[in-house]
């Protein structure tokens, strides 16, 4: 497994407050971009969109702490789908058969090791942002 190199820093600050702040000037950015909802598309899946619809709830049912240590890769996370062509770890979801989740690894600006997971639906073909979390 080779871990795509961001150009990217993590995003700085201790609060929650303060890294949110940095969180929603990038991903307004990528709001502006569409009437519907907010995608990116990624390198990987040949420029297929991935939506940030469970993204938003998988963080909001982990503690604060857990928050800020996530969302401090949201930059890098971004980076990576955008651009990383390296396979990433796939497997079938062991609670539903009719997902894949994919599970892609990276290195921050500061060499810090970091992981993004994208749930597909077997179904309808469509990508989800699930989580980004550090090593």
């Amino acid at each position: 497994m080779i871990p795509y190199q961001t150009k990217i820093k993590k995003l700085p600050g201790t609060s929650y407050s303060e890294v949110r702040k940095g969180v929603n000037d990038l991903f307004k950015q990528i709001k502006s971009k569409t009437k519907r909802k907010p995608y990116i598309k990624s390198a990987y899946f040949n420029k297929q969109k991935i939506f940030f619809d469970f993204f938003w709830q998988h963080l909001f049912e982990k503690s604060f702490k857990e928050r800020v240590r996530r969302l401090k890769y949201f930059g890098c996370a971004l980076d990576l789908i955008k651009n990383s062509r390296n396979d990433p770890i796939s497997f079938e979801n062991p609670c539903r058969h009719s997902e894949i989740l994919h599970r892609f690894v990276g290195l921050s600006k500061e060499k810090e090791l970091f992981y993004v997971q994208i749930k597909e639906n077997k179904k309808t073909n469509r990508k989800y942002l699930m989580s980004v979390f550090p090593e």
